[in-house]
Parts: C-alpha cells; structure tokens; sequence
C-alpha cells in the first residue's frame, strides 16, 4: 500500500523521526510549559493550536517551494529571525509592564482565547528553525518518480505536525495537572508574571543566537 507514491514502511520511519523532533525539547516546550504553568491547561491548549497552526503553514510554504527560496537568501533568514526574536521581547516587556514593573507583581488576567492562538501562531511562524527542518528532512523521503511531490510532501507535514501535537499535549496536559496544585500557592501566583515574561525573553534570546547553518 502506498500514499501518493510513499510507502507505509517509509511513512513509518518519517513517523519515527517525526516523533524524536517531537521529543526533543527546544523552544515550542519553552513556551507551551511557561503559558500552562502561568495560565492553565486551557491557555495551553489554545497556545499549542495555534503553534501547530503556524508548523502547518510553514510546512506547506516547503511543500510548495517558497521557503527554499527564502532560505536561499541570507537576508531572508535573518530578517525572520530578528522580527520573530523582536516580537518574543516584545512579549517580554508587555506581560511584566503588567504588573508595573514592581517587585510584588500582581498575578497575571486571564488571556483572551484569540489573543493566545495569535501569540502562539506568529511565535511559530517566525521561527526559522521549523523551516530549516522541512526542507531539510523533506527531500529524504519524497520520491519524485514514485508520485506528485507536493502531495507527498503534504503528507509528510502532516505526519510532523500530529505527531508534534500528540507529544506536546501530553506536555500541557501534565503541565495543567502542575498549573492547578500551583494555583493554591500565594507566592506562585505572585510570580507568575516574572516566570512567563522571563520565558518570552529567554526564546527572544534563543532565537536572536539561532545560527543559520545549524542543524535543526
């Protein structure tokens, strides 16, 4: 049996490397463990909709060719770059403005569900690294004699973004299970503003230092 051209034993091992990318923490657990320890399991839900959103154009902008010419241009890739790491500080600064900027912060307003799917998705959007994956791991198992290459290449973006959501909510799912013992704590949701706001500055770092030629 065969899907568009591809095998199920070769959609099984994308399926494997699929799932230890998924397992693999980076920046994507960052931000989904910081929003459902701040906010809960339902902010985490909708900020991995939205992550799994942004994979899903990002995939399909691979499949049609227009990241590779994106990334065939040095300035391209780090233009992405620093707009995704500016938003991410911009993030940064607005949630702990929230709280003045003092030292006992008060605890973060609940988000609305269009907002966390917005930050979520542009997040996402702007990483380059989800990019650099596709096309790197894309022409290993597309077969260009064996069936229409976009179609397969669909396919493939398919099986990464499930396995992703698959393996990140189970993260959100135990980090909500940690979000609401901390809900009781006082000093926890003193702190909550700091820890996310700190999480948003850190990915604004780790992708601002992303190199291009790294490995995704």
């Amino acid at each position: 049996m065969t899907i568009f051209g591809l095998g199920l034993d070769r959609l099984g091992l994308f399926l494997v490397a699929a799932l230890l990318l998924a397992l693999t923490p980076g920046p994507v657990w960052l931000y989904l463990i910081s929003r459902t320890l701040t906010q809960g399991r339902r902010a985490g839900y909708f900020s991995l909709v939205g992550v799994a959103a942004g994979q899903a154009l990002h995939a399909t902008l691979a499949a049609l060719g227009i990241t590779v010419v994106l990334m065939a241009v040095p300035l391209a890739f780090e233009a992405i770059k620093l707009v995704g790491a500016a938003y991410l500080l911009y993030l940064a600064v607005n949630t702990l403005r929230g709280g003045g900027l003092s030292f006992t912060p008060q605890p973060l307003a609940p988000v609305p569900d269009g907002v966390l799917l917005r930050q979520a998705f542009v997040a996402a959007v702007v990483n380059p690294k989800v990019a650099l994956f596709y096309l790197s791991l894309f022409p290993q198992f597309v077969l260009p004699d064996a069936g229409p290459v976009l179609a397969q290449s669909l396919v493939l973006g398919l099986i990464q973004i499930v396995s992703a959501v698959v393996v990140d909510g189970t993260l959100v799912t135990v980090a909500g299970a940690l979000a609401s013992f901390f809900a009781t704590r006082p000093l926890w949701l003193r702190l909550q503003r700091w820890v996310l706001g700190s999480a948003f500055g850190a990915l604004a770092v780790w992708l601002a230092l992303t190199p291009r030629h790294q490995n995704p």
